[in-house]
C-alpha cells in the first residue's frame, strides 16, 4: 500500500498521464475512456474513466473497481494496481517478436487493445533553440538519430517538461525595524532567484514523410515567445521522445482537432475517434489508444536569455516617499510594506527619500517559484 502511494505521488508530480475529457451527446453517455502506454523497463500508467453528455458540468466519472492487466503472446501477465481512476504496474522487458495488449474487465464487460509488436524509439541526435529574427519567437527543433528502416515513415510523439529561472522585480538589503524606528541591513531576507516547472499538454506529433531518407532533422516541436518569463533569464526543457504506428499518430491528430476545434463543423466527435480497444462482450464503443513501446529516449538543453533577442519589460513597482521621516516609515512598514531605498540627504532638500514595495516584488514564491535549485541546473 506505501509503495502504491508513493507512485501515485510520483506520477502526479510528473504529469506523465494526460486525462482525456471527451464530452459526447446524451445517447453516447458512459463510454470508456482509456489512456495510457505499455512500456518497457518502467512504470506503466492507464487512466480509466466513463464520458458524460455534452451538456454535462460534471468532470468525466473515475473508474476505480476495474480489473486491469498487460499482457503478451507468450503468456506473461502484468497486473496493475489502482487508484483513483489510475492503474500502475513496473514491467521489466518486452521483446520484440512478441505481442502485448491491455486487458481491461469493468462492468461486467471484457476489452482489449489491439495486440502489437512495441516499437524501439531512436534516439534524439540534437536539439536547439532558434531564433530566425531578433523580432521572432524562438523554436525548439528536434533532429532524430537517422532510423533504422529508411524506407518507410516514422512517426513520433513528444512530451516535454519545463523549468525556468525567476528572479524578483525588486531586490532590497533593508529592512525597516519598527520598534527601533531605523533601518537595519538585512542582506538574505528574500532569496536572490528561484525556479518554476510545467508540462505542457498540447499533442506533438510528427511524420518523416516530407523529410530524406525518412530522417527528421530540425523539426520544430514548439516556441516559446520571446516576451514569455520562460525565458527572460535561463530555461531548460527535457524532451521525451516516442515512436509511435501511424494509427496511433492519425488517432493523436484526430484528438488534437477535436479539442482545439470542439464542436466544428467538420470536427470528429470524441466517440468516432480512432481506437484500437475493443469490448469483446458487447458492441460498445471505445475511447482511447494504447500504444507500445521497446522505451523512450530524451534529452534536455539549456537557454540563456543572453544569446537571444528577448522582449523582457521592467516594472517599476516602487513607491517613493519624499520629505519622509520615521513616523511615516513606521506607519508604511505597518502596513506590510518593504524598505528598498532610504537616501538620507540631512539638511540638504529634499531631505529624507525612501522607496517601499510590497512582498510579491521581492519574494519569488510569491510568484509561484521554489527556491531549491534543481539537481540538474549546473549542468
Amino acid at each position: 500500500m506505501n509503495f502504491l502511494l508513493l507512485v501515485v505521488c510520483l506520477c502526479t508530480l510528473a504529469g506523465c498521464i494526460e486525462e482525456f475529457e471527451a464530452d459526447v451527446p446524451a445517447e453516447e453517455t458512459s463510454l470508456l475512456v482509456v489512456e495510457g502506454t505499455i512500456c518497457s523497463s518502467g512504470l506503466n500508467t492507464f487512466v480509466l474513466s466513463r464520458t458524460t453528455s455534452l451538456n454535462s458540468q460534471n468532470d468525466p466519472q473515475k473508474i476505480s473497481n476495474a480489473k486491469v492487466s498487460v499482457r503478451g503472446s507468450d503468456g506473461s501477465e502484468y497486473a496493475t494496481e489502482g487508484y483513483n481512476g489510475q492503474y500502475y504496474c513496473w514491467i521489466d522487458t518486452l521483446y520484440s517478436d512478441k505481442e502485448y495488449w491491455l486487458h481491461i474487465e469493468t462492468d461486467g464487460d471484457v476489452y482489449e487493445s489491439e495486440p502489437q509488436h512495441p516499437l524501439r524509439t531512436e534516439g534524439i541526435a540534437e536539439l536547439s533553440g532558434v531564433q530566425h529574427t531578433p523580432e521572432s519567437d524562438i523554436d525548439i527543433l528536434v533532429t532524430t538519430d537517422e532510423p533504422a528502416d529508411t524506407t518507410k515513415t516514422n512517426y513520433y510523439l513528444w512530451k516535454y517538461l519545463e523549468t525556468w529561472e525567476v528572479h524578483p522585480v525588486h531586490t532590497t538589503f533593508l529592512y525597516f525595524d519598527i520598534p527601533s524606528m531605523s533601518p537595519v541591513y538585512r542582506p538574505n531576507q528574500f532569496p536572490e532567484r528561484g525556479w518554476k516547472d510545467a508540462t505542457d499538454e498540447t499533442i506533438l506529433v510528427g511524420a518523416s514523410t516530407n523529410y530524406k531518407k525518412q530522417h527528421i532533422k530540425k523539426y520544430r516541436v514548439y516556441g516559446i515567445k520571446r516576451n514569455n518569463e520562460r525565458i527572460y533569464y535561463r530555461y531548460t526543457t527535457l524532451l521525451n521522445q516516442r515512436a509511435i504506428t501511424k494509427a496511433e499518430y492519425e488517432y493523436q491528430l484526430a484528438r488534437r482537432q477535436a479539442a482545439s476545434e470542439m464542436g466544428g463543423l467538420f470536427t470528429p466527435l470524441p466517440s468516432v475517434l480512432p481506437s484500437n480497444i475493443h469490448c469483446l462482450t458487447s458492441d460498445k464503443r471505445v475511447i482511447g489508444f494504447v500504444g507500445c513501446s521497446l522505451n523512450t529516449t530524451e534529452r534536455r538543453i539549456f537557454l540563456d536569455a543572453s544569446d537571444y533577442s528577448i522582449d523582457h519589460p521592467k516594472i517599476d513597482a516602487l513607491e517613493w516617499h519624499e520629505n519622509c521621516d520615521v513616523i511615516l516609515c513606521c506607519q508604511i512598514a505597518s502596513a506590510g510594506m518593504y524598505l528598498c531605498v532610504w537616501e538620507d540627504h540631512g539638511q540638504v532638500a529634499p531631505g529624507l527619500v525612501t522607496a517601499w514595495t510590497t512582498r510579491e516584488y521581492l519574494d519569488v514564491t510569491c510568484q509561484g517559484a521554489y527556491i531549491d535549485m534543481p539537481w540538474y541546473w549546473e549542468e
